[in-house]
Formats: C-alpha cells, structure tokens, sequence
C-alpha cells in the first residue's frame, strides 16, 4: 500500500467521475432536446446507446497510468473521457485507443518510451490499491504486471467472468489489436484467457472500426450456461452492439428439441451437406410451362420460358419467386392492355365506317361545300402510362392472379422442406445406403445438428423481409433476422463445430472476419477433426491466420503437471501452455466403492466449500453419474459433464470417476478439460 499514491489516485478518479456525472447530464439534455423532433430518432437512439455504454462502465472507471520518459501522464480506462475542450487530451484515454497500447505491451526490454506503468485497483468511486511497475531496468519477466496480475488470478471465482483490461498480457493484446480482415484461428490450452481474449477483442473492434459497430458482433459460446457465465463482460466494457447466441439458438423460433445418437450428428455435421441441399432446393423450382391467369371474366396464356430463366440466377428460391411475380404482373398488364387496344381498334374501325356513311348521306341532301368530317375524329384506343400503371398495380393486388402464381410457383417452408428430405431414405443418394437409412430413421422433432442443415435450407430458400422497429437498437434488430449479417463473428470453444456448423457461421459474416478460438485438444465433438486444418478447410480453405496463447494464467502449476499423460493418450499434438502461477495446493485423489461414491462427493464438496470459502467449487463426472451426484451435492454447487465444464472455471474443482471420463467418446480429451478447471485446487475421486 502506498498512502500518498492512493491519495493522488484518488483525487484523480474524483475528477474523472464528476466529468463523467457532467456527461451524463449533457447526454440526457441532448436526448430530451432531440426526442422533440421525429426527424431525430436515428440520434435519439445513438445517444441512449451512448448513455447506457456509459453507465455500465462506471465501476472500475479507471484501473491503469502510463508515466513516460517525457513526463507525460496518461490515466488509461474502460472508457474514454474527454475534457470539457474538444483539443484537449483526453481525462482517461480509452483502453483501446493507439496510444493505450504501451500499458499491455511496454517491458524493462522494450519500455516504449515509457518510465512506469501503474495498476490502480477500485472499488465503486474509492481507490483501494496501486501497484507500480518501473520499465526503465529491474527485473526481468515476460508478464505485464507480474504483482497485479497474480493478485487477480488468486482472488475468488464468483460464478461469472469479469474483465481483464487491466491484466492483459502481450500476447493477448496482440491477438486482441490483431487485423480483422479474415478468420483468424486462435490455439490456446486451458487458462490461457481465450474467451477473455475473444471478448475483449469485441470491444476492441467495436471500438476501432465504425462498420463493424453499425452491423454489430456476433459472439457464439457452446452453451447457455457458458453465456451466463460470460454475459457481464462486454456490458462492464461499455458495449451493446452484440449478439450472444449457440449454434443451436441462432435461428429464430426454432427450438431444439430432442437428443441424438453421435453417429447421427457426425453425419449431419459433414460439409457434403450444403452442396446436396442446394441441388435439393434447386430440384424444387417450378420448370418452364404457361401459366394461364383469368383476369375480370377472360383467361390469358402467358408464355414465362423467358420470365422464368430471367429470375433464377444467382437468387434464393424465394426471391427469384419475387421477381418472377413482377414479370408475370408486367405481362399479363401487356397482355391486358394489349387485347384492350385491339378491341378498341376494332370498335373504331367500325365507327368510322358508319360516320362516313352518314357523311356521304348528309352531303348529297345538302349538295353544298366540302363533305365535313367534325362527326368523325379518331377514337384513339391507346391507353395512357397512367391508365397502364393503374392496371399494374390492380393487377398486382388481385388475390386471383396471386393465387394463380402460387399454384404455379408455390412459397415453401424450410422446416417442411428439410423433413421431407430426412425422412426418405430414397433421397438421401449423397451418403451410403446405410447411413441413409440410419438419418431417416430418426424420430421427428429437431436436434442439434438438424439446426445447420435446417439454416442452409432457409439461406437457400430465402428470407421473408423483416420489419424495422422506430427507435430499435442495431443488436434487437440483428437478434430477430436470421439472414443478418454481422460485421464480426467470434467463435469460443470453435474446436466443437461442425463442417455445417462452420458453414452457418460464414453465412452471417460472407466477408470472414471472423476470429475462432478454441483448443483442439479439448475437443469432444462427434466429428473426427484433430487439428484446426482439418476443422476448418471446408470453409475457409487454406485462406486463415493463426495465433497461438502459450502462457497458462489460470491453471495452477500443481495441476496442469498432471496433464501431459492425458494429452498424449487423446492424440494431441501441440506444446501444453506453460503455468505461471504455483497455488501451493497439492491435487488429491480419494478411492471409494460405487455405494459409496454419492455419499463421499457430498462430504468432499462440503469440505472445498469451507476452504474456499466465497468463492465456488464444480464437480465433474460422467454423463451417466450426473443424476445421483446432483441430487447428492449441495444445490448451489454444479455437477456438470466434462463437455458441459467446458470454458467454467471454480476455485475448487472435483473430479468424479475419472475412469469413467476417459471411457466416454473422446474422453481423454474430456478428461483434459475436467482436470482443468480450478484456479486453486483440484480433487479426485476413483472408483476402488
């Protein structure tokens, strides 16, 4: 503790708070002043958007000082807060601005021009704690803010991810400022801050590329529990523009209903899918023939070969359908109008003929002057443009000829289009007989691998145009629609997708930018990719980058020595990352019968509780042990599959059967996950 530090910090953060409370203030003037006019709403929103960003990144305002060489100070923040003079540097400098980047990066080797860098620890509006690190000479290390750092990782887990701005590590801040132009593949083992990577990578890009914040961010986690787990980080860094979502609730109203057996999902999963669909929608198109539409008592034959040809390349089902209908209302108004002017042609005609006999007839009675024709002008059967358009737009209204077009070119449904492929074996011709047969024999309702196919059938066909709602922000808009697409996608726990699964992603995001992060050891997915090439070829090909996080922040050392011989038996090819924290607390291992197992979780529980003490503990098991020790556990301690754990971490973490991990498809890898999870330490129990 440093009394006089904390002092001036304190001050300082005063001043920040206060300027911020002014902001505040000029921001709700400014929305009230501008909900008064209609024309405003775009502003309107924007600046709500602003003020909530605002209020959510209150706490814990400023964690960091930079003191240069020269003299200058820079306090570094969740959020910028600029002076009352727009030229004026800024109060706090915003945590992703250029000019932040020395706090994450700047070592004694490599100072930046920079003298110290400085953590500054709140609590609400009070300063607890700083921790000053000199950069000209010392000590030599390869984290940033060993002493802060370190502090972080041995505090309480509280169930929920907090941010890390002000522990970032180089090697993060450099995935984090990394370029955003494609896919870039992120490796890291367990503790090495991937979802912390990816989430503040989110903000960093919202924050850097205006597109990117108009079309908002795309963050997609394994599961539900995983996005509770995760939900405050993004709001504490100030940003709305993101949507979190599964793979398995990215369509809306689409709910997944049932489980299946994993033979099934591999096959579901290959990519050989999208290119059988789109033959499949292709072979649903309506092909060339008249289509006869009765219009005010009279039938007309339209000859649509050449509409037909016009509207299909390059368009969903649906939308060349759209355009189709337009040509046939063009020529069934030519065709109207057409019939029209030739009876009309006709009537004059005769018209004439009869005027010009009652024009001779006049002539000879009188016998005088040159025969008049006054009586007969032309009758000028041609419509005009407005008497044309009008007819469009009757005609593109009528029920009848919408029916008509419906019958010859019916709207389809993607689930009912889907279905009928799954459910006959016969036209399934893309797969071997027998796993044909295995596809169709499932039971109705969707599974999880149903919910990519059940995407690319909706992509193909087309998607009904959605309302915007006065005053929505872009993140409620971009939830609604299932053809949004995102200016980011970020994929955490990436090494569980499948082919098809990867295919849904780049739909919502065609330009790639798109950053995946994951650990290919940890995979447990039915696919059989064992390497990030083989996870992610049919989508991007060899068009990807790839960063690697080499350093174990979370794992305590005593655990992740435990490791290497899980690894080597689940295939793994890569270097585990290295811990740099000790806990001093040795893993255990406790033997006990079958009869006995609920009974001994509950007591080794209740004993990691009271050791660590406000903080959290899981328990993991085999799938088929979950009931029992749930019902045996205390209710506020989860008791999760190893697929499940994945991305939690607990102070405290036991491991049930691990025998039993091991023996499920894939286990060793899921036994890797299940060993990894604490922050403190770690128990086992095995069956005797």
């Amino acid at each position: 503790m440093q009394p006089t530090a904390v002092t001036e910090e304190q001050r300082f953060l005063d001043a920040a708070l206060a300027r911020q409370a002014q902001i505040l203030r000029q921001i709700e003037q400014e929305i009230g002043d501008a909900a008064q006019e209609r024309t405003e709403a775009v502003r309107v929103r924007g600046l709500q958007q602003r003020h909530k960003e605002i209020l959510r990144a209150q706490d814990g305002l400023i964690f960091g000082r930079l003191d240069a060489l020269d003299g200058v100070v820079r306090h570094i923040g969740r959020l910028g807060v600029r002076e009352g003079d727009e030229d004026a540097e800024p109060l706090v400098l915003d945590w992703r601005a250029p000019a932040a980047r020395a706090f994450y990066t700047a070592t004694p080797v490599d100072p930046q021009g920079q003298a110290r860098r400085r953590h500054v620890r709140t609590s609400g509006a009070t300063v607890l704690d700083v921790n000053d690190e000199p950069l000209d000479g010392g000590a030599q290390t390869d984290l940033v803010g060993e002493g802060a750092l370190l502090a972080a990782l041995g505090q309480r887990r509280t169930g929920q991810m907090s941010t890390a701005i002000a522990t970032l590590q180089r090697e993060q801040d450099d995935i984090i400022r990394a370029d955003a132009s494609g896919p870039l593949i992120v490796q890291g083992g367990p503790g090495t801050g991937k979802t912390v990577v990816a989430l503040h990578r989110v903000a960093y890009l919202l924050f850097t590329y205006s597109q990117i914040s108009e079309q908002a961010v795309l963050v997609l986690g394994p599961s539900a529990r995983f996005l509770d787990y995760i939900a405050q980080v993004l709001p504490a860094l100030g940003e709305t523009a993101v949507v979190s979502a599964t793979c398995d609730t990215l369509l809306p109203g689409v709910v997944v209903g049932r489980e299946e057996s994993r033979r099934v999902s591999e096959i579901k999963g290959r990519g050989l899918w999208q290119s059988a669909l789109q033959a499949h929608v292709a072979s649903l198109q309506p092909v060339e023939r008249d289509l006869t539409v009765r219009w005010e008592g009279e039938e007309y034959t339209l000859g649509t070969a050449q509409a037909l040809r016009a509207s299909l390349p390059g368009r969903s089902y649906h939308a060349a359908r759209a355009v189709f209908t337009e040509h046939v209302h063009r020529l069934l108004t030519d065709a109207v109008v057409h019939r029209r002017e030739a009876i009309m042609a006709s009537m004059e005609d005769g018209f004439e003929d009869i005027l010009s006999g009652l024009d001779r007839k006049k002539g000879a009675e009188q016998d005088v002057g040159p025969a008049t024709r006054a009586s007969s002008q032309d009758v000028d059967g041609t419509l005009s443009e407005d008497e044309v358009e009008e007819l469009r737009d009757r005609i593109s209204a009528s029920p009848q000829v919408t029916d008509a077009v419906v019958q010859w070119w019916p709207s389809l449904d993607a689930g009912e289009v889907l279905r009928e492929l799954l459910e006959d074996a016969s036209r399934l011709t893309f797969l071997p007989a027998g796993e044909a047969a295995l596809v169709a024999a499932e039971p109705s309702g969707w599974a999880s691998s149903d919910i990519p196919l059940l995407d690319a059938v909706a992509d193909l066909l087309g998607d009904v145009a959605v309302e915007r709602l006065q005053g929505e922000f872009v993140a409620d808009r971009a939830r609604r629609q299932r053809g949004w697409i995102y200016g980011h996608v970020v994929v955490d726990e990436a090494q569980e997708l499948s082919e098809m699964q990867w295919q849904m992603v780049v739909r919502r995001c065609p330009a790639r930018s798109i950053t995946a992060v994951g650990d290919i050891d940890q995979a447990e997915a039915s696919h059989q990719h064992t390497s990030w090439a083989q996870a992610v070829e049919s989508s991007f090909g060899e068009r990807w980058s790839a960063a690697e996080l080499t350093i174990c922040y979370r794992t305590p050392s005593e655990v992740m020595d435990l490791t290497a011989p899980v690894l080597q038996k689940a295939g793994s090819h890569n270097t585990p990352p290295r811990a740099v924290r000790s806990s001093g607390v040795a893993p255990w291992q406790k033997t006990v019968d079958a009869q006995d197992l609920p009974t001994a979780v509950k007591n080794a529980v209740q004993e990691l509780q009271h050791r660590w003490a406000g903080g959290t503990v899981g328990v993991v098991a085999p799938a088929a042990r979950l009931a029992e020790l749930t019902a045996a556990a205390p209710t506020d301690v989860p008791c999760l599959s190893a697929p499940q754990a994945k991305g939690l971490e607990w102070d405290a973490a036991l491991v049930v059967d691990p025998d039993g991990i091991a023996a499920e498809p894939r286990g060793w890898n899921g036994l890797y996950v299940a060993l990894t999870r604490c922050t403190q330490e770690l128990g086992q129990i095995v069956l005797g």
